[in-house]
């Protein structure tokens, strides 16, 4: 067999072709949601070696968004909620929204630091670019939306889960500085 020949059958067509892109979103999500949601559950329940809710709320007060037990809340529940719908695959534009929202506010906390100074924003934007592209893709073929009435996604939704989750930040923004 020469290489060619072997090059040849390594590139052709498989019946798996088909779903390549649908694991790789799996992938994706499943790992990123989990990941997501457990910075969440350090925030609001100590696990995974973290401050918990009261430290958390402290910390929040301590960035300006006061009071720091609704913002440090609303904070963890949207990493869990947006973590969790996004590693089933369930409303996924608006999960993605929610992650889009959330790291907004954590990349306006982590901004002083710059992109790749320590404490910087380049994870919240890592979350953030990757939500969003999975709001305008959708969840695929293994996910709790694939075939549902309510599965969307293309790029109007996109938009709309962009609009929806910069909307959320700049409200979420808009308490901070009021409050």
């Amino acid at each position: 067999m020469t290489t060619k020949s072997v090059l040849e059958r390594a590139t052709a067509n498989t019946e798996l072709d088909g779903v390549s892109a649908d694991i790789g979103l799996l992938i994706v999500r499943v790992i990123f949601g989990a990941l997501l949601a457990a910075h969440g559950t350090q925030k609001l329940f100590g696990w995974f070696w973290g401050y918990g809710w009261h430290a958390n709320a402290a910390m929040f007060d301590n960035m300006g968004y006061n009071p720091g037990k609704f913002f440090g809340t609303l904070a963890g529940l949207s990493e869990i909620t947006g973590g969790v719908l996004l590693a089933v695959g369930l409303f996924t534009p608006l999960a993605g929204a929610i992650v889009l929202g959330t790291m907004i506010n954590a990349i306006n906390v982590t901004w002083g630091p710059g992109l790749f100074g320590q404490g910087g924003w380049e994870t919240p934007l890592l979350y953030a670019v990757v939500g969003t592209g999975v709001a305008f893709t959708g969840a695929g073929r293994y996910s709790l939306d694939n075939g549902r009435p309510w599965q969307r996604q293309g790029f109007v939704v996109g938009v709309a889960a962009v609009v929806l989750g910069v909307v959320a930040a700049v409200v979420t923004l808009i308490f901070k500085w009021v409050l």
